[in-house]
Order: C-alpha cells, then sequence, then structure tokens
C-alpha cells in the first residue's frame, strides 16, 4: 500500500497536505448544501435500500404460506426468522471489518451481488431446511450492505446535513417494504408456490449493483485515513462537489478548516476506555432495537393469523401497516438534525412502546389498524436516528468494524428474539409477546437517553476526538 505524506496546516488552520492541498476531509466538512452529486448517489443508495429491505421482509410475508404448504409450525418459523438473523450477524462484523481494510466501496457493491444470488436461489428452495441455510447466507450480504452504505453517507455528505439525508436514504429504501408486502398480497394467495417469486423480486438489488460498480466513488474520508493520495478523478469529485455547493448558494465557499489527524489505533481501542462506553451503548441499543422492531414487523402476519384472521386479511393489514415505513423515515428529516439525536430516540420510543401495548391487547380492526399503523410509523423514526447516530460516534479507522459490532449485537439478538417470541406466545399467549416488545421499545430511549453520545451537528473528527 502506498502511503502518502502527512498532513500539515498553516498558521491560519487550514488543513493541508504536504504537497500544499488542502485536506479532502476538510474541503468535504465545508460545503454547506447537498450537490446534484450528492442527489444522485441518494437515488442510487436508495434503489439498492430499496431492495435490500425487500429481502429483509420476503420471508415473514411468504411465512404463513409456507406454515401451510409445507406444514411449518410457529417454532419452525421462528427457526428460520432467527437463521436470517444469524447471517446478518457474521455480515455486520465481517462486512465492517473488510470496509475498513479495503475500502467501502468493494463491500458495499460486493454485498449487493452477495444478497442478491442468494435471494434468487431462496425461490428454489425445496424444503425448510434449505431455506433456512439460504436465509442465513442472504442475511450476511443484507447487513454487509446495510452497515457499508450507512458509514459511507456518513462520511461524505456535509455535516449538518447527514442525519436529514440519512432518514432520506431510509425512506427511500423503506419502500421496500411496502413492495414485499404487496408483490406478497397479490402473488401469495394465487396457489402452491407463488410465495417463490417473493424472494425474485428481492433479487433485483444486482441492477443498482451494476449502475455502482459505473458510478460510486469510494469514500474520500477512508482513502485519505489509509494514507492513499487521491488521484485525479477523486481530486476531480471534490472539485466537482464544490463548484456544485457554489452554483447553487451563489457565494465562495469558506476557507477548508480542520485541527490535526486524529491518530489511528489498533482493534483493541473499542474495548477500552470511553470508545468501550460507546461500543457497548450502541451495541445495546442495536440490541432492543432489533427485539421490539423485529419481534414486531417480523411476527406481525402470522400472530395477526393466529388471532383468528384469514391469510389474505392478515396480508392486508400488514399491507397496509407497511405503508408507515416511508413516512416514519420522513418524519424524522425534520427532526434528527436540530434536536440532539438520544433525545429524539427516547421521545419516540415511549410513543412506540404505549403503541405496541395497545396493538396487543386490544383486539379490534380498527385499534389494530391504527395502532399498527403509528408503531410501524415511528419505529421507523427511530430507525433512521439510531443509524445516523451509530455510524458517527466511532473512529474512522474502525467505524465499519464498530458499526458492524453495534448491528451484529443487534442481528444476534435477533436470533434468541425470533424463538423468544415463539416461546412467549406458546407459554403466556398473545399479551405476553407485546408486553414484551413494548419493553424493549423503552429499554432502547432509556438506554440512549441516559448513556448515549452527543453528535447532532458535530464533525466526524471532533466527535472521533472527544
Amino acid at each position: 500500500m502506498t502511503t502518502g505524506p502527512p498532513d500539515t496546516h498553516d498558521p491560519a488552520g487550514t488543513a493541508r497536505t504536504a504537497h500544499g492541498s488542502p485536506d479532502p476531509a476538510a474541503r468535504l466538512d465545508r460545503i454547506p448544501v447537498v450537490t446534484r452529486s450528492h442527489r444522485r448517489w441518494i437515488g442510487l443508495l436508495g434503489f439498492l435500500f430499496v431492495f435490500d429491505l425487500v429481502d429483509l421482509n420476503s420471508f415473514a410475508y411468504a411465512a404463513p404460506a409456507l406454515r401451510s404448504e409445507w406444514g411449518l409450525s410457529i417454532g419452525g418459523v421462528g427457526a428460520i426468522t432467527s437463521a436470517g438473523f444469524v447471517g446478518m450477524f457474521v455480515g455486520a462484523i465481517v462486512g465492517g471489518r473488510l470496509s475498513d481494510r479495503f475500502g467501502r466501496r468493494p463491500v458495499l457493491i460486493g454485498a449487493v451481488f452477495f444478497y442478491s444470488l442468494f435471494s434468487l436461489l431462496s425461490a428454489f428452495a425445496p424444503g425448510p431446511w434449505s431455506l433456512g441455510v439460504l436465509r442465513v447466507l442472504t442475511g450476511v450480504g443484507l447487513q454487509a450492505m446495510t452497515g457499508v452504505l450507512l458509514v459511507w453517507v456518513s462520511e461524505m455528505f456535509p455535516r449538518a446535513l447527514r442525519g436529514r439525508y440519512q432518514s432520506l436514504l431510509l425512506a427511500i429504501g423503506l419502500a421496500g417494504v411496502p413492495i414485499a408486502a404487496w408483490v406478497a398480497r397479490l402473488v401469495v394467495p394465487l396457489g402452491p408456490g407463488a410465495w417463490r417469486w417473493v424472494f425474485v423480486v428481492g433479487a433485483l438489488g444486482a441492477i443498482g449493483g451494476v449502475v455502482a460498480l459505473r458510478t460510486l466513488p469510494e469514500s474520500v474520508r477512508w482513502r485519505t485515513a489509509h494514507g492513499r493520495p487521491l488521484d485525479d478523478r477523486e481530486e476531480a469529485l471534490i472539485s466537482r462537489l464544490e463548484h456544485e455547493a457554489r452554483e447553487r448558494t451563489g457565494a465562495e465557499l469558506p476557507e477548508p478548516v480542520s485541527e490535526s489527524p486524529v491518530s489511528r489505533g489498533s482493534v483493541s481501542e473499542l474495548l477500552r476506555g470511553a470508545m468501550l462506553r460507546r461500543t457497548v451503548v450502541a451495541s445495546g441499543a442495536c440490541v432492543f432495537l432489533i427485539l421490539s422492531f423485529y419481534g414486531f414487523s417480523s411476527w406481525v402476519p402470522t400472530l395477526l393469523v393466529e388471532r383468528g384472521y384469514t391469510t389474505a386479511e392478515s396480508l392486508t393489514f400488514t399491507s397496509v401497516l407497511a405503508i408507515a415505513a416511508v413516512p416514519g423515515a420522513l418524519l424524522a428529516m425534520p427532526v434528527i438534525d436540530r434536536f440532539e439525536r438520544r433525545s429524539v430516540i427516547l421521545v419516540l420510543q415511549v410513543l412506540v412502546a404505549v403503541l405496541l401495548l395497545l396493538f396487543g391487547l386490544i383486539d379490534h380492526p380498527v385499534t389494530i389498524l391504527v395502532c399498527g399503523f403509528g408503531a410501524a410509523m415511528f419505529m421507523q423514526t427511530g430507525v433512521a436516528t439510531l443509524y445516523t447516530y451509530i455510524a458517527e460516534v466511532f473512529p474512522l479507522h474502525l467505524r465499519g468494524l464498530g458499526s458492524g459490532i453495534a448491528n451484529g449485537s443487534g442481528r444476534l439478538a435477533g436470533v434468541v428474539g425470533g424463538l423468544l417470541v415463539a416461546a412467549l406466545y406458546s407459554g403466556l399467549g398473545m399479551a405476553a409477546v407485546y408486553i414484551y416488545l413494548a419493553v424493549a421499545a423503552l429499554l432502547l430511549g432509556l438506554v440512549m437517553a441516559l448513556f448515549g453520545e452527543r453528535t447532532t451537528n458535530r464533525r466526524l473528527e471532533d466527535i472521533e476526538r472527544a
């Protein structure tokens, strides 16, 4: 690996390389608006996120048909759901570490092709065991892509707007939830085997992967942190972003200013001192997020059938609830860069806990629809806020791995969560399931409010140095 010269600083504090050109990270941070290039990236990454979330939710919507066709028990549904989380745990850790070592771009794009392949193969699964194995492998690619994608956005978008555009990106991607729901609603009732088409749709993310190969650049922050001098194309990219920002604002940009670079440490840095606290808090928040969020969304179709609704009625309900995903993420945009992330998460999770209790304990169709829609919407607002936070609190050289550990902890909890919902329902009944989900949601809010870092509108390097 070619090692570039160390950074130097002029008396005014402007970050410059030894060749006299301003520090790329400081040049990115002085851009005050989202440019045409940023918007094109949002369109591409949103497309990738759409099919990530189609695939992530595909089994939940196919599960009622599989119960009938394969004779799956509630426990069998829980086992396959948990299998996907095993894969996502591996993908979060491995994908994050690989992105720290080899770059954000190759890992992100490679993960897209990986999950698309195994989603397509899931459509040909002959039975529960093979489908479970394929869902493990699909989960590896899904979570590797999600984690690295969010890190890439945090490193390449303006600091005062990165939360807002993380939310917009998630909102675009969350269109995949109603897409998966409505595809299932249309094709699953057609007859035996029709559920397989849900997984075929999930594989269409590979189209975006092909486009990304030609158009998505490497993270500039990652390259400079690894001592790799920018080539002519990357220098031209930053110059283009600056030019587009000048065109949009009609004014000159401020001088690029930064402090001295933060020194790189080892992987063990995540497990000691202040960074250990950040790792534990982010991981704990992800654990409670997955237990409440996926405990709700993954089980709603099956548990509605258990409450006496037909498969078609259940899928109709869940298709309506799935629509809440997009406005939920968009709801984060006015508040995520205005108020502290940890405070926003606490308020949201209190609302979610109340709505989950009402959804589970009052057996009336209108109540189920209204409370379920509200819970799903505010959950997605919380997801957008938490995902933005996690991509901010770790040092750049360990951001992929740190985010991977946090997200992976949540996915590992999802393995237990899928089995726990099945056990609670079988042993204690429906009410116990929704009390458990509400408690998990509330604990997420409390962990963030009591122990989370202040990150809103702060430079990534300042958060790292704190």
